[in-house]
This record gives C-alpha cells, structure tokens and sequence, in this order.
C-alpha cells in the first residue's frame, strides 16, 4: 500500500504542476500533506515536516545569502564584461549563445556546487536570452543537463556517496567512466546545437549594435534573415507546433529590468570596487572547493561583506536587499516546502517501499545485467529520491543482487551515477529552484521541457559506458 501511495503521491504533484492547477510550493506542501493522512500517519506529519526542515535549513540558509551575493554582484557589474565578452563571440546568434550556456555551465560545474553553477550561469546568460527574447527554458534546460553530468566529479556528492556506500574508492569509480561520461557531456553540447538552431530559426540573427541599442516596447529583429524585412519577436503561447515545448513563459514589461548587467549607466555600478569584487569571489569559490568554512556561513560572510564595501549607507544596503528579495523568498520558500514533501516521503516510509518494490520486480533472468539494470533504473530512482536515499538506500541492495550473478560491485557503482543528468531537475533537489528562480521560468515548464532531453543524455551514458565496457 505504501508503494502504490508513493507513486501516486509524486505522480500527482508532477501532474498538477505541469498541467499549472498548483504552484510549486503549494503542491509540495499539500499533496505531502494530504497523503500522510491517507497512509495513517496524519499525527505524525509535524515531525516529519520538522525533521525535513531541519535538514535542508543549511541549504536554505546558503541559497539566501547566495543569491544576495551573486545578485549585488550583477548590480555592481561584476559580469559585465563577461556578458559582453560572450555576445561579442556569439554575434547575438542564439545558437552560439545555447551552447556557450551549455559550456559555460559545464566549467563552472568543476566546483562540484550546483547552486553556484547555476547562480554564475543565470547570471551571466539570463541578460542575452532577455533582450533577444530566447526560451529561458531552454538556458534552463541545458544547464541543468550541462551541470548533472558534471555532477558526478569525486567532489560533486554521487561518486562519494556511490564509494562510501560500498566501500570502494571513488577513483576506481569515477576514472573509467570518464569516457562515457565526456561522451554524455558531448551528447549535451550538440542536444545545445540543436536547440540553438531551433532558436536562430525562430528568432533570427541579429547584429551586435542592435542588441546594445536601448529595448523600445516592442522588439523587432530579422526574420530569419529575410532581407530588411522585420517582424515582431514572437513571445512565448502566441506560437505552436514544434517550437512550443521551447517557449518559456517571457516577461514583457517595457523596463527590461532583467537586462540591467548591459546598462552601462545604472546607479549601482562600482567599477573603482571592480577587481575587490572579482577578488572577493574568486577566494569565495576557493573557500567553498577547500572547505575552509562551511558553504552557508561563506556566502553569509561574503553577503555581508559585498554589501558593506560596495553600499557602505544602509538605505542603499537595504535597497539592495530589497532588490533580491522576491527570488530569495522564492527559492528558499521552495527549498522549505520540498522539506516537506521529503520529510513525508521518508517518514511514512514510502521511499523504502517504492525503492523495495523496484528491485523485487526484477526478472531472475536480468540477474548477469544487473549493471545494466542498475544503470535505467537510476533514472527514476534519482529523480524520486534523494541522493541519499538512493546510494544508502537502494544501491547496497542493488549490488549484493548483482554480486550473486557475479557482477562486480564497481561495475554497479558506475552504472549508479548514469541518472545524475535527469537527477538535476528533480523536484527534490534545492539547486534547481535557483535554477527556475533566478531565470524566472516556471518549474512545471522547466519539468516538461528537460525530463525528455535529461532522460535521454542518461542514455547516452549508458550506451558510452557499455560499448566501452566500462558497465
């Protein structure tokens, strides 16, 4: 009974998201909710919701002063030059623009943090994909596949997870996968190709002075570079057919107040402060990698600091502050309202029945192939899990099954980390809900657009990795 109410727990919050018939945090916070009554267990849902707080508080915590950092850091200009570094290389070509999204998320995922990945990644794109009126899901999209490749770095979480729980080492994991995995990560970078093309041919191509002129209230580009011929960019709902899983709810209001990291005369600017800044960051980011001090009390510090040196008068501090506030509200309310949905799905003790079930429908027969079973089975796994439950809870099982069949336990561990692409935009994972936040997408648009393109990137890396033998 536990199983069945599990899944349909999370197929009805996937459904009424999607479909737009709940918010996010409405959902993740109700369904939970109304289902532990279902299960019996309604007296016990407020140490469940508690126990679930208490562990994602840090989390909560980091993601707040994160984003007051990173979004002080846009004001002050920190990324400008970045931002106009890229558009000069990509000629205002959404194509390029798509697959620098996709690189760009690739190296910044080296620190192994997807908050951080996807805040720096937000934050240098989300200006070119505003002015030229792109699909923020799309940016969203291949970041989030970009960054859950990379996610699987020895330091990224799944890999040591994957090591302790078996007592390997997570080089013997993680260095043979290298190839399946690059050959995943490029799997992404042409999936960025191919959506670019998508978006060029939507939107055209414009010249670099056309981007940089100020945005009149209605926007006109090349038709797909039809002569001199213009027409309005189409926003998002006004098309259909093929393009319509790309368009991203868009903000049309005439300040353009997400293109602020171009306007060369905002108030905001500190370009005498420019190199503290950049200073300041690049010892942040160290300070993270290193683990001198634990990630929320880092971006505390750093959020207290950048904004003492660059406003040094409160009324403009608290202007910044209030800037920032609807996305801080937004994703730590997010972060707290997955406590909830977590803090039922392990207290009820659903995650252990669904994850038991799963394994017990394996046929005897797949016995030999449990790497491979092990591998397409970590797509809904991740996704409906936690990392920690999956790699604490599930892969043992999982790997005592293949070592009867005489499959080795490292074969099982590499084949654990193929479903971190698809993992990335799992509701469960807080990263995300900066991810949809700071690029102000909707999560059910996010959802329907990347779970087919994450799902099949996991492939890829399965494929690599048995045609290498390396699963």
């Amino acid at each position: 009974m536990l199983t069945i109410l599990g899944f349909t727990m999370i197929a009805t919050f996937l459904v009424l998201i999607m479909l737009k018939k709940m918010s996010p945090i409405a959902a993740l916070v109700l369904i939970p909710a109304l289902f532990c009554v279902f299960v019996g267990k309604g007296a016990n849902l407020g140490d469940y919701v508690i126990d679930g707080v208490t562990s994602l508080a840090p989390t909560a915590a980091m993601l707040m002063f994160a984003i007051v950092y990173f979004g002080v850091m846009i004001d002050v200009g920190l990324f400008d030059p970045i931002v106009r570094g890229i558009l000069k290389f990509c000629k205002a070509d959404p194509m390029r623009i798509v697959v620098g999204t996709a690189v760009l998320a690739a190296i910044v995922s080296l620190d192994g943090d997807g908050s951080t990945t996807f805040m720096i990644t937000v934050s240098a794109m989300y200006p070119l994909y505003k002015r030229l009126k792109m699909s923020m899901v799309v940016m969203t999209g291949v970041a989030a596949m970009a960054n859950g490749v990379m996610n699987t770095l020895p330091w990224g979480g799944p890999t040591a997870r994957a090591a302790t729980a078996l007592k390997l080492d997570a080089s013997d994991i993680f260095v043979p996968m290298i190839p399946a995995l690059a050959v995943g990560l490029l799997g992404v970078f042409v999936l960025s190709y191919a959506l670019g093309l998508r978006e060029r041919k939507r939107l055209g191509v414009l010249t670099l002075d056309e981007v940089l002129e100020p945005e009149t209230e209605t926007v006109l580009v090349g038709a797909g570079g039809s002569g001199d011929k213009k027409t309005p960019v189409r926003t998002a709902g006004s098309g259909s057919g093929a393009d319509a899983d790309a368009d991203a709810p868009q903000d049309t209001e005439k300040e353009d107040d997400g293109f602020q990291g171009l306007d060369p005369h905002r108030a905001t600017l500190r370009p005498k402060l420019y190199w503290f800044n950049a200073l300041l960051t690049v010892i942040l980011l160290t300070a993270m990698i290193m683990e001198w001090l634990p990630i929320p009390v880092l971006f505390l510090i750093g959020a207290a600091l950048v904004l003492t040196v660059n406003f040094p008068h409160i009324p403009d501090q608290k202007a910044r502050i209030a800037a920032h506030a609807e996305n801080v509200l937004n994703v730590s309310g997010m972060v707290f309202a997955a406590a909830v949905f977590t803090g039922v799905l392990q207290g009820t003790g659903m995650v252990e029945h669904m994850a038991k079930w799963m394994v017990d429908v394996i046929p005897e027969g797949m016995g030999p192939h449990m790497a491979l079973v092990t591998g397409v089975l970590s797509l809904p796994l991740t996704y409906f899990m936690s990392n920690d439950g999956f790699y604490f809870g599930v892969l043992p099982v999982l790997a005592e099954a293949g070592a009867a069949h005489g499959v080795s336990p490292l074969e099982i561990a590499r084949a654990s980390l193929v479903g971190q692409p698809l993992h990335m935009s799992s509701p469960l994972v807080p990263a995300v809900y900066v991810l949809v936040g700071m690029a102000k997408v909707e999560f059910g648009d996010h959802t329907r657009f990347v779970v087919k393109w994450a799902a099949l990137t996991c492939l890829i890396i399965l494929g690599a990795g048995m045609l290498f033998g390396i699963i």
